[in-house]
This record gives structure tokens, C-alpha cells and sequence, in this order.
């Protein structure tokens, strides 16, 4: 629905011509919403999610296969393999079909 209007607006602007003037505006729209809400029953709904995140989210301690380091480190692991020319080669050609990059089809595959 909402496209159909701001194309049918656009067409008309497009055109030459002067579009009519908004019967309501969305500040009416927020008056009333506001004033239809239950205002008693959104403060609480907005105080019990303020106390919720009110402390910070605790670490979140899983048991692992190993230690937890002290200073935490984005650095990752490496991993080298190789692949044929053949392959290589029809990589890059879906690359190229799909006008992406080699790294876009490798992710893909990942």
C-alpha cells in the first residue's frame, strides 16, 4: 500500500504537478497514539526493562578445552590448504559470471 503511494506521488511530482495538501500529519498520528496508549501500563513495562539492563551483563564463563587468557585477543588461527589450477580457474570464472570477487565466492563456499 505505502508503495503504491509514493509512486502514485512521485508520478504526480514527476508531472508537473502540485501534490494536495496532507489531511493529517504524523504529529497527529503521534498525539494520538499517545493519547490511546495506556500510559500508567507503558511506564511500567519501561521500568521493568530499565531495572532489567540496569547492571552490566555478567562474563559469560563456558567450560572450554582451555584457559581463558587474561588479556582477550582478536587474533585468529590459520589455515593453508591448496587447491588445483583446475579448480582455481573455475572459481575465478564464477567469479567473473557473478561479477563478485574471488574472496566473495570463497566466502560463499565457507
Amino acid at each position: 500500500v505505502s508503495m503504491n503511494i509514493l509512486l502514485s506521488d512521485f508520478m504526480t511530482a514527476y508531472a508537473g504537478a502540485e501534490l494536495p495538501p496532507l489531511g493529517i500529519q504524523y504529529k497527529d498520528y503521534a498525539v494520538w497514539q499517545q493519547g490511546t496508549l495506556e500510559v500508567e501500563r507503558m511506564q511500567a513495562h519501561e521500568a521493568y526493562w530499565l531495572s532489567a539492563y540496569a547492571e552490566e551483563a555478567p562474563v559469560l564463563e563456558l567450560p572450554t578445552d582451555h584457559t581463558r587468557p587474561a588479556v582477550p585477543s582478536s587474533e585468529g588461527g590459520k589455515v593453508y590448504t591448496s587447491v588445483s589450477a583446475k579448480t582455481a580457474e573455475a572459481l575465478k570464472r564464477i567469479a567473473a559470471e557473478t561479477g563478485s570477487t574471488l574472496y566473495m565466492v570463497l566466502l560463499a563456499a565457507y
